[in-house]
């Protein structure tokens, strides 16, 4: 069973004691066999451990049952958003060039189709590098109204994002279509704007000219090649910021309507619907993680510690226009990036 929501709130978690550093990578790992709601990545060259959840409470929950149950004495870093970047519009064709001048990649991005986004989240078509023999991806194109030629083009599908290899009779393709896939993986983990990991795209490398001696088509040519092609179209394809949305049901007591409400609103959040059941309120409200940040003890506090809330939905939007810039240069400040990167 594929889990229907995604991670949208990480914590980096290490040790108080370095003795006890093996115990938090076992328990770790344990912990997101356990809860596939859970992500963890852990870095064994930086010692750095990033834990992923549904939100705070959930990473607190976690955090806790790591100290009590398991005796490992830790500390966590302030939570941190996870936010995704995408693209409007379908971009002109451009160029990348190995770094000898001698290999030309042409690329175009456009958005990826909902309903193929939609079946890769469910699980429908699988993530991963499209091999010939494997029939599975192509009918289900073809099932979502995909022709047989561009159905048989997908070469690679990455975290919500595709590669559609549409060149025809190049020779040595074959030779350096792992290295394209590479490039455009390296892409999809971090975008141009903040870094971000991207989703919903459609690569498409429509053309290349190669050298004809292998020496001069290795990875440290190739890549960069492939990264630029990539990156070029992408800033071409009007690139954005998407936030992670939740869709919460908040209950209370009738009489913290006004409060319930109130709180909606000061964190950026929309009142979807409101239904009184005898004394109680049921809220339904669809709010931005970012804004969420010591979202129960605010409800809690409103309510007189009678209200409770839960996750009903989540899905990923455009940040408003006017705090784009925001949220792009506070992610960048966190990550350490210059202008350039």
């Amino acid at each position: 069973m594929k889990h229907i929501f995604e991670p949208v709130i990480t914590k980096a978690i290490e040790v108080k004691k370095m003795a006890d550093l093996p115990k938090l990578v076992e328990v770790l790992r344990k912990v997101s066999r356990e809860d596939p709601s859970i992500q963890i990545e852990i870095n064994e060259e930086t010692g750095e451990n990033l834990m992923s959840g549904m939100g705070e409470l959930h990473l607190e929950i976690i955090e806790n049952r790591i100290v009590t149950e398991k005796g490992v004495e830790v500390k966590t870093s302030a939570p941190i958003v996870v936010y995704r970047e995408s693209i409007l519009k379908k971009s002109g064709e451009f160029e990348g060039k190995s770094p000898n001048k001698h290999n030309k990649l042409y690329f175009v991005v456009e958005p990826l189709d909902n309903e193929i986004y939609a079946a890769i989240k469910a699980g429908e078509i699988s993530e991963g590098r499209v091999r010939k023999k494997d029939t599975a991806v192509v009918e289900k194109l073809l099932q979502l109204g995909v022709d047989t030629k561009e159905a048989k083009s997908y070469v690679d599908v990455f975290k919500g994002n595709v590669l559609i290899d549409n060149t025809r009779g190049i020779v040595y393709i074959n030779e350096i279509m792992g290295l394209v896939m590479d490039g455009f993986e390296d892409v999809m983990k971090k975008g141009l704007l903040a870094a971000e990991p991207g989703v919903k795209m459609k690569v498409r490398l429509m053309d290349c000219s190669l050298h004809e001696d292998s020496i001069h088509r290795g990875p440290s040519q190739m890549l960069p090649a492939v990264r630029e092609g990539i990156r070029l179209a992408i800033q071409d394809a009007k690139p954005i910021i998407l936030e992670p949305l939740q869709v919460m049901q908040i209950d209370a007591p009738v009489e913290y309507m006004g409060e319930v409400s109130k709180l909606v609103q000061n964190k950026r959040g929309q009142l979807l619907s409101m239904d009184q059941e005898g004394v109680n309120l049921v809220v339904k409200a669809i709010l931005p993680v970012a804004e969420m940040i010591g979202w129960a003890s605010d409800l809690r506090s409103g309510t007189a510690g009678r209200g409770s809330s839960f996750i009903v939905d989540q899905k990923f939007d455009k940040v408003p226009e006017s705090i784009q810039a925001k949220v792009i240069t506070q992610i960048r400040q966190r990550k350490g990036l210059s202008e350039g990167q």
